[in-house]
């Protein structure tokens, strides 16, 4: 299977929201990043609900919407009825994980785990056969334009051994510092989604660059 490539949105001009969803629909990424941050659950706040019917309505391709807050249970009706065809939840801050995917699913949406860097794969084992996704974050959750934590790799790889041994088709998704730098390892680890942020909309040619994350590997 071809990897995904999936420009998040927070790094892009938010004087020009609609050209950074444009760059989504006019290049060949295949999923539109949503980060929402609460300022509780991560010291940052980005955006909301009120956003999402502009990505909902602006955005052709698949919404992956990952919610960085703290309570998620209590907006996941609302999300996904706002357009989020993916909804990643974080591991530490659900109560009742196995209850939420689950919520998840029968809203609909594609249900993902997200894990901090200090957070072992180990802990997700029992739920590793519920999830849609699993996102790896690559920094501390939070702020965009972090470097990129190499420990990320040996997790990637361990998280892959068991999906394979056990056949389980979730897509392992790394968010945080994602660019050709790294983009190649990621994906020989295991990786099938890369979250690319500043190194999509900080370079010079956005559609250009991601065209490239998305060829890595192509014959």
């Amino acid at each position: 299977m071809a990897h995904l490539i999936a420009p998040s949105i927070l790094a892009a001009d938010f004087l020009h929201l609609k050209e950074g969803i444009d760059i989504v629909n006019n290049s060949n990424a295949d999923w539109l990043h949503i980060d929402v941050m609460d300022g509780h659950f991560v010291p940052n706040i980005s955006f909301g609900l009120a956003l999402m019917p502009a990505f909902k309505s602006g955005c052709k391709k698949t919404k992956d919407v990952h919610l960085m807050i703290s309570n998620p249970d209590q907006y996941l009706e609302a999300f996904v009825y706002e357009g989020a065809d993916v909804l990643t939840v974080h591991y530490e801050a659900c109560d009742h994980l196995h209850r939420t995917v689950q919520r998840i699913k029968e809203l609909g949406a594609k249900a993902g785990v997200a894990i901090n860097p200090h957070t072992s794969v180990d802990l997700l084992d029992d739920i590793l056969e519920e999830v849609d996704v699993v996102c790896v974050m690559s920094v501390n959750p939070g702020y965009g334009g972090q470097k990129f934590i190499y420990q990320t790799l040996p997790k990637v790889r361990k998280l892959r051994a068991k999906l394979d041994e056990r056949n389980l088709d979730a897509l392992i998704e790394i968010d945080g510092g994602v660019g050709m730098q790294n983009a190649e390892s990621l994906l020989q680890a295991g990786a099938n989604v890369l979250v690319a942020g500043s190194s999509v909309y900080k370079s010079k040619n956005p559609v250009e660059t991601i065209a490239r994350l998305k060829n890595i590997g192509q014959v």
